[in-house]
């Protein structure tokens, strides 16, 4: 495949779900489930407004992973690195790389913070990560945590042009729109069983494929 043909692989989804969250917790959940279909080498591209709750997603997907436990918006670090807990529910699993690109340019300048180094042990998270990081690996999951109010619309993984310090994330709904890319996410994950604190977000709400 030629390098034109490669890019343009890596741009087209393979699927696409959506899910609804009502509640801060039922978004935190869903990190928490999702977790526990990735491993090492996954890069998760992570876009949203302020509050939308991309930081308690976070929070799930590290505690579904079994990682150190603090996990806050890296804005004024650009990364942070959450190990593995051999006490944890997942000891041996990957780490947790939690990257904010919000500064950051070009794909140049993300190069420039070696996240090479960590990615085959770790799953990584880049925040305004879109047109940034696809060059990381062949594959990726996107998601996109919408607020009900003040949607912003434009391309998938876009960002709003508000920067998140950490807003607090309320009980309002959010609807959590998940891509796949790549031959690691031919096919989406299955995220049944249990609910995940509530009915909206044990089902998706929608499936599109691409």
């Amino acid at each position: 495949m030629s390098a034109p043909e490669q890019l343009a692989a890596n741009q087209a989804a393979n699927w696409e779900k959506t899910f609804t969250a009502t509640t801060a917790d039922q978004t935190h959940a869903f990190g928490a489930r999702l977790a526990e279909v990735l491993q090492a080498g996954d890069l998760l591209v992570l876009s949203g407004e302020l509050g939308a709750g991309k930081t308690t997603f976070t929070q799930g997907l590290g505690e579904g992973l079994g990682v150190r436990a603090g996990i806050i918006s890296p804005t004024f670090v650009l990364v942070r690195i959450h190990p593995n807990l051999p006490d944890g529910p997942r000891p041996g699993g990957p780490d947790l790389v939690h990257v904010d690109a919000y500064r950051l340019g070009s794909a140049a300048e993300i190069d420039d913070i070696d996240l090479e180094n960590t990615m085959d042990s770790s799953v990584t998270v880049v925040e305004w990560g879109h047109e940034r990081v696809e060059h990381l690996s062949d594959s990726r999951l996107e998601i996109d945590l919408l607020r009900a109010i003040g949607l912003s619309t434009g391309a998938p993984g876009a960002a709003t042009g508000t920067l998140d310090f950490d807003g607090e994330d309320t009980d309002e709904p959010r609807t959590i729109v998940m891509r796949g890319y790549g031959p690691r996410w031919a096919a989406a994950p299955e995220l049944g069983g249990p609910e995940l604190g509530g009915p909206d977000l044990g089902a998706p709400g929608g499936n599109v494929p691409c």
